[in-house]
């Protein structure tokens, strides 16, 4: 009974604050696990479209798929940035972002526009810290799922590139619900490394 009590009250606080921690921690369907899991706030999905609006990659057009995002062997690879940029990138928009959970670990630092949809690489305009766990499932491992559907799409001649950039800046997780469902599938997964 004493152990339901608490989970009660670590529920309730997670509902009133940005973060919450526990050791198996489930909130609004995330399952947050670790010592210290963070979940975020349902309005924490979406990033701040003043710091981080997107950018594309001017190099990859509509008439070059086949030769950038669709080609074999791994186009993301060839163009990510260094981990030590984006790491430094994510303290800094940690901080500009105002969230109070300063564990990196609790982040992605995430193309806004992914690099298989042919976002910039390295522009902060298309970076932000993205968190993995966000009450109703709308993290960062949720947005992985629609940008391999997205991705997929666009290879096979269903969407243009234009429009799924457009709709994966404009609000992902409207973007989430037109291609992939209405409610996030749970797990990880992220084919292309975008």
């Amino acid at each position: 009974m004493k152990k339901q009590l608490i989970a009660a009250a670590i529920m309730a606080l997670a509902s009133q604050t940005s973060w919450a921690w526990g050791w198996h921690h489930n909130a609004g369907g995330v399952k947050a696990e670790g010592r210290y899991a963070v979940v975020f706030p349902a309005e924490n999905a979406l990033p701040n479209p003043r710091l981080t609006p997107g950018a594309v990659d001017p190099r990859v057009t509509q008439g070059n798929l086949r030769d950038t995002i669709c080609r074999r062997g791994g186009y993301t690879k060839s163009v990510r940035p260094p981990e030590q940029y984006t790491e430094r990138l994510k303290r800094k928009q940690i901080r500009q972002y105002g969230y109070t959970d300063y564990r990196m670990r609790d982040y992605e630092e995430d193309h806004l526009i992914s690099l298989e949809l042919g976002g910039s690489p390295s522009s902060p305009r298309n970076l932000w810290p993205e968190p993995h766990h966000v009450i109703g499932g709308w993290g960062s491992y949720t947005k992985d799922k629609l940008e391999n559907r997205l991705h997929s799409l666009v290879c096979h001649g269903r969407i243009s590139l234009v429009e799924a950039q457009r709709d994966i800046a404009t609000n992902w997780i409207s973007a989430y619900k037109r291609y992939v469902g209405s409610t996030p599938v749970k797990g990880r997964g992220h084919r292309y490394g975008g």
